[in-house]
C-alpha cells in the first residue's frame, strides 16, 4: 500500500484491519454483544472482555489466533463526552489477540507495519511507550524495529501495566502514539500533551499471574490483548480535529444539526458540545436497544434512560422542540449497519424504545425547567443574563459501577457526585422543591443537580430523599400527552378556571361554558374563523387521550360558531380540545353545545372492549402470567403489545382470534362499577399499563370474561363489536410482542381494502380470486427459472469476452498478465472470467474490470501461487487499486474481488495495476 493512503472511511479501517490479522491466520470473530458474559460488569467496556475466560484459564479457545471489531460502551467519563477531542460512551476497539501463541516479538512487527506499511503512517510520526521495567519491550522497539530511544518512553504501572483484577493474569503494555507534530523535536517529550499526541494503538503482554500478596510469576501460556482504538484511526487518517468529525460520528451530528436549523461549523462552542453529545450518544443508544437492552431505574437500563435523555436534552438546548431521536437513530442505523446488520434488523425496536422514552421525558421537560428557573431567581437571580441551561456539565452517570453483580439494586441518584465549581458561595435549593419538581412535575435530581450547578447553586440532597420518604405515596409523575407550549398557559390560568367536568360516559352532548382559549400556545379572550385553537370548557362529552385510547372527534357550536374538534388531550384536570374554528368568533365565557361524532366514538369503544377481550384470551390460551406492555385504541384499529418471551404460533394466533369472536357472540353485557383501589384487585381487576389510580376506580367488567381498570369508553355488551379479526402478530422488543387487529365497524373498511386488492390482482393475472396463490406460486417458480437462465448466460458471455483477452497477455518476465476492462459483466461472472484466464495462462496475474451498473465499479484479481510467491497477495492489491475507484476489498492471496464508486477512474485503476504488476514482477 502507499505510503500516503488516500481518504479511508471507518468502515475501510475496520475492514483492512481484520483483513490484515487474518491473511496472518486470526479468525475473524464477530463483535460480542454489548451486554456482557461477565457479571461483575454492567456493559461490555473493553474488547478484550469476551475473551477474559480464556485469559483467566477458564475456557479453552478454538483459536490461537483471533481479531475483532468489538463495539464497547463505557460511562465512567461521561461529563468529558463533547468536552474533549476524543472522549465517548460509545466506541470500537479493533483488535488481535494471541492466546498462547505468539508473544511480545511478533505483536510489535506486526503493530509497526500495519500503523508504518499499510495505513501509510510516517516513522517520524510515531513515539511508543512500554512499561517502565520492561526492557524486553524496549530492546525490541529500539533494535528490531529501529525506533529512536528518544521515542520510546518508560512510563509506570498506572499508564502501562494490565491487571484483571486484584488477582489473576497481568502484564505489561506497549503503547503507540501519533505525533501531530513531529517538527517540535524530541526532547522534553510528554504523551500527556493530547494537542500533540494521540495513543491509537495499544499492545498487551500478559505474562504473569499476580498472587493475593502481590507477587509476579510467568505465565505457562503467555498471551497478547492489543486495541486500536477505530475512532481515533479515523481522526488521524481523515485528518479531522477531533474523532467527532469523522465519517464514523459527524453525520449523525449533521442530521440533528439540519433538525435544528443550524451550522455546525457556525455554530459555537456551547452549541458544538451539545451537538457532540448528541452524536456520541445517539450511537450508544441505538446499538445496546439493538443488543435488546431496555430503558429502565436498574443496571444497564439506568445507563440507556440517562444517555436517551441527555440526548432530548442537549436537543433542547440548541432549538429542537419536537421529537427527533428516531431521525437521527436512523442515521446511526444506516451508518452502523454493514458491520452490524444487527441494528437494522431491530430498527422497528430501536425507533420505539427511543419515541417512548423521548415522549414520556419531553412530557415533563418544560414544565420542570420553568419551575427551576422560579426557584433559581428566587434564591440567587442572575445579573445580566437570563437563565440559560446551555453550559450544564451533564450529571455524572458513572457513579454506577462498572462492576456489579446480578440482582442489582435501583442506583441510588443521591450518590452522584455534588457539582463543584468556583466561584461566588453557593446556596441551596431546598430538598422539598427539589422534591416538588420530582414528585409533581417528574423532573430528575440528577437534571436539577446539573442545572444548579450551572447557576452556582447546590441540591439539599438529604433534604429531598426525607421529602421522597415522607411522601412517596404522593408520586404523580405526568404522563398525559400534552402540548407543553399549552401546560405553560394553564399554569398561569388554573388558579381562575375551572376544571372540567367529564359527562362523556353517559352523554354524547352537552352544554357548557368556554373557559380559556389558547392560540399557540398562548392564552386568548377571543379566536376569529379560520384560527387553529385549544379550548377548555367547565364541562365535556369529549373523552381526551388517556389509557392507550385517542380522544374524540367532533364540534364546539353555538351563535354562529361552529368549531372542529379534532383531538382531545388532558393535562392535570384540564380537557384541552384541539381544533379550528370553521365559523364565526369564539369568545371566553360564552355558552355552547359540544358534541362528538358518534360514529368515531362507536369505533373506539368497539377497539377498545375488544382489547380487553384481547389481553383476556392471551392470558386463557398462551400464558395467564401475560401482561399489557402498552396499547393503542384508535378509530380504524387497535394495537396491543405485551410480555411475551417467544412468538405465538399460528394456531395460537387463530384460536385468540376464535375465542374473541365467541365471546363477542355470546353478548356479554358490561358491568361499570366505581370501587376502592384494594377492593378491585381483590377481585381480581387487572390494572392497565401506564396508568396511575387514586383511592377510588372505575372497573370494566365483562363478568367470567375480562375484568380491568379503565378510564376508557365501552360497548354496554360485546355484540356491539359486531366481529373481531386479528391482522398481524410480531415482536418489536425483547420480551414484547404485538398484536394489531381491527373490530367493529373498521372491519369493512380493511374488507374493502383487501377485496380490492384481490380484484386488482385478478384482473391483473386473468384468473378467479381461488386461482390466485397458484398463479403467484407459479409465476415464482417461473422467475427462479428465468433468474438461473440469465446467470448461466452472463457468465457464459463473460467467458466468451473473456477469451478473446487471451492474445492481449503480456509477457512480463517468467510470467503472463492480463490486464483488462469487460463492459456490462456482473461481479460474479467477472471473478468466472478472471479464474478461467489464469487458468489457460498458467503462471502469471489476471486483473479485470467492470462497470455492472451506473455508480458501481467491480475488479477482480487472481494471481498464481508463482505470483504469491513473489510477495503479491491478491487482496490486498485488489483493495489498493479500488481505492482509486473510491472504494475497497480484499480476499484470499489468490483470488480477491474489491469494489467501487467512481465509474470514470476504472481505466485509471487498471493502467496503476498494470504498471505495479510490471514492477513487481519485471
Amino acid at each position: 500500500m502507499s505510503s500516503n493512503p488516500q481518504y479511508l472511511s471507518g468502515n475501510e479501517i475496520r475492514n483492512i484491519f481484520l483483513d490484515f490479522f487474518a491473511q496472518r491466520d486470526h479468525q475473524i470473530l464477530p463483535s460480542a454483544s454489548l451486554v456482557p458474559e461477565d457479571p461483575t460488569v454492567l456493559l461490555t467496556i473493553a474488547g478484550m472482555l469476551p475473551f477474559k475466560p480464556i485469559f483467566l484459564g477458564q475456557r479453552t479457545p478454538e483459536f490461537k489466533r483471533a481479531t475483532t471489531s468489538q463495539k464497547c460502551i463505557r460511562t465512567n467519563d461521561i461529563e468529558n463526552v463533547g468536552r474533549t477531542k476524543r472522549h465517548h460512551t460509545f466506541f470500537e476497539m479493533l483488535g488481535n489477540f494471541s492466546f498462547g501463541d505468539y508473544f511480545k516479538e511478533q505483536a510489535i512487527a506486526w503493530g509497526w507495519e500495519i500503523s508504518t506499511q499499510v495505513f501509510g503512517f510516517s516513522p517520524k510520526n510515531l513515539v511508543v511507550s512500554v512499561f517502565e521495567d520492561d526492557d524486553e519491550a524496549f530492546g525490541i522497539w529500539r533494535d528490531q524495529i529501529g525506533v529512536p530511544v528518544a521515542r520510546i518512553k518508560r512510563l509506570g504501572e498506572d499508564d502501562n501495566f494490565w491487571v484483571s483484577g486484584p488477582t489473576g493474569p497481568c502484564g505489561p503494555c506497549s503503547e503507540i502514539y501519533y505525533d501531530f507534530h513531529p517538527e517540535r523535536g524530541d526532547e522534553n517529550i510528554d504523551l500527556e500533551d493530547d494537542s500533540r499526541f494521540i495513543e491509537f494503538y495499544n499492545l498487551v503482554f500478559m505474562q504473569y499471574n499476580r498472587d493475593a500478596s502481590g507477587n509476579l510469576t510467568p505465565l505457562q501460556n503467555k498471551n497478547i490483548d492489543t486495541g486500536m482504538g477505530l475512532d481515533r484511526m479515523a481522526q488521524i487518517l481523515q485528518k479531522v480535529p477531533n474523532n467527532y468529525e469523522t465519517d464514523l460520528i459527524f453525520p449523525i451530528i449533521q442530521t440533528a444539526a439540519q433538525i435544528a436549523g443550524i451550522d455546525y461549523h457556525k455554530s459555537d462552542e456551547k452549541t458544538k458540545t451539545s451537538l457532540k453529545v448528541i452524536g456520541d450518544h445517539v450511537r450508544s443508544v441505538v446499538h445496546m436497544i439493538a443488543d435488546e437492552i431496555r430503558a429502565s431505574n436498574v443496571g444497564r437500563g439506568y445507563v440507556l434512560r440517562r444517555l436517551i435523555r441527555r440526548v432530548v436534552r442537549h436537543g433542547r438546548l440548541i432549538g429542537i422542540s419536537d421529537e427527533f431521536t428516531t431521525q437521527v437513530a436512523e442515521t446511526a442505523i444506516a451508518l452502523s449497519e454493514s458491520a452490524y446488520p444487527n441494528v437494522r434488523q431491530r430498527e422497528a425496536a430501536i425507533k420505539a424504545e427511543l419515541q417512548r422514552e423521548e415522549s414520556n421525558f419531553l412530557r415533563t421537560l418544560d414544565r420542570g425547567e420553568k419551575l427551576l428557573e422560579e426557584i433559581i431567581n428566587r434564591i440567587s437571580p442572575i445579573q445580566d443574563e437570563q437563565y440559560r441551561p446551555s453550559s450544564s456539565p451533564e450529571p455524572n452517570i458513572s457513579s454506577l459501577p462498572e462492576p456489579k453483580v446480578s440482582g442489582l439494586p435501583e442506583p441510588n441518584i443521591s450518590s452522584l457526585p455534588e457539582p463543584k465549581v468556583s466561584g461566588l458561595p453557593k446556596q441551596n435549593i431546598s430538598g422539598l422543591d427539589a422534591f416538588t419538581l420530582y414528585d409533581t412535575y417528574g423532573f430528575p435530581l440528577e437534571l436539577t443537580q446539573e442545572i444548579a450547578a450551572e447557576n452556582e447553586l447546590d441540591v439539599d440532597v438529604e433534604g429531598f430523599n426525607a421529602e421522597m420518604q415522607k411522601q412517596v405515596e404522593r408520586a404523580k409523575a405526568a404522563h398525559e400527552t400534552i402540548d407543553l407550549t399549552v401546560q405553560g398557559s394553564l399554569d398561569k390560568l388554573a388558579e381562575h378556571i375551572q376544571v372540567t367536568e367529564f359527562l362523556g360516559y353517559t352523554q354524547p352532548a352537552a352544554t357548557a361554558k368556554v373557559e380559556a382559549i389558547l392560540v399557540e400556545g398562548v392564552s386568548q379572550e377571543e379566536a376569529e374563523a379560520g384560527t387553529e385553537v385549544q379550548i377548555v370548557l367547565d364541562k365535556t362529552p369529549f373523552y381526551a387521550e388517556s389509557g392507550g385510547q385517542i380522544g374524540d372527534r367532533g364540534y364546539i357550536s353555538g351563535d354562529g360558531i361552529v368549531v372542529r374538534v379534532e383531538d382531545v388531550k388532558k393535562e392535570s384536570d384540564f380537557f384541552v380540545h384541539f381544533g379550528r374554528i370553521e365559523r364565526g368568533t369564539l369568545r371566553v365565557g360564552d355558552n355552547i353545545t359540544a358534541q362528538i361524532d358518534p360514529a368515531c366514538r362507536r369505533r373506539a369503544q368497539a377497539n377498545h372492549t375488544a382489547t380487553h377481550l384481547l389481553q383476556a384470551a392471551l392470558k386463557k390460551i398462551v400464558d395467564d402470567g401475560i401482561s399489557q406492555a402498552g396499547s393503542l385504541v384508535s378509530f380504524d384499529r387497535l394495537r396491543f403489545d405485551f410480555n411475551c418471551p417467544r412468538a405465538l404460533t399460528a394456531e395460537e394466533v387463530q384460536q385468540i382470534e376464535e375465542q374473541v369472536n365467541t365471546w363477542i357472540a355470546e353478548a356479554h353485557a358490561a358491568k361499570v362499577e366505581v370501587l376502592p383501589l384494594a377492593e378491585a384487585k381483590a377481585r381480581g381487576a387487572v390494572a392497565m399499563f401506564g396508568e396511575k389510580y387514586g383511592e377510588e376506580v372505575r372497573v370494566i367488567d365483562f363478568p367470567s370474561v375480562s375484568m380491568e381498570l379503565c378510564g376508557g369508553t365501552h360497548v354496554s355488551n360485546t355484540a356491539e363489536i359486531g366481529v373481531f379479526k386479528i391482522i398481524s402478530e410480531a415482536g418489536v422488543a425483547s420480551g414484547v410482542r404485538r398484536i394489531e387487529a381491527v373490530s367493529g365497524p373498521a372491519i369493512l373498511d380493511y374488507l374493502d381494502l383487501r377485496d380490492k386488492i384481490v380484484k386488482d390482482l385478478s384482473d391483473r393475472f386473468k384468473v378467479k380470486p381461488e386461482e390466485l396463490p397458484d398463479r403467484i406460486t407459479s409465476l415464482q417458480s417461473e422467475l427462479r427459472t428465468s433468474q438461473k437462465e440469465l446467470e448461466t448466460l452472463k457468465v457464459q458471455l463473460a467467458i466468451a469476452k473473456s477469451d478473446s483477452l487471451l492474445q492481449t497477455a503480456e509477457t512480463v518476465g517468467d510470467y503472463k498478465i492480463i490486464v483488462a476492462q469487460l463492459e456490462d459483466v456482473d461481479p460474479e461472472s467477472l471473478k468466472t472470467a478472471a479464474e478461467r484466464l489464469l487458468q489457460k495462462i498458467g503462471n502469471g496475474a489476471v486483473v479485470l474490470g467492470s462497470v455492472p451498473e451506473a455508480g458501481k465499479v467491480s475488479i477482480v484479481a487472481a494471481f498464481s501461487s508463482e505470483v504469491n510467491k513473489k510477495g503479491l497477495q491478491a487482496g490486498k492489491f485488489v483493495g489498493a487499486i479500488a481505492k482509486i475507484c473510491g472504494g475497497g476489498g480484499g480476499g484470499r492471496p489468490n483470488l480477491a474481488q474489491a469494489g467501487g464508486r467512481d465509474a470514470s477512474k476504472l481505466p485509471e485503476a487498471l493502467r496503476q495495476a498494470q504498471s505495479e504488476l510490471k514492477s513487481a514482477l519485471g
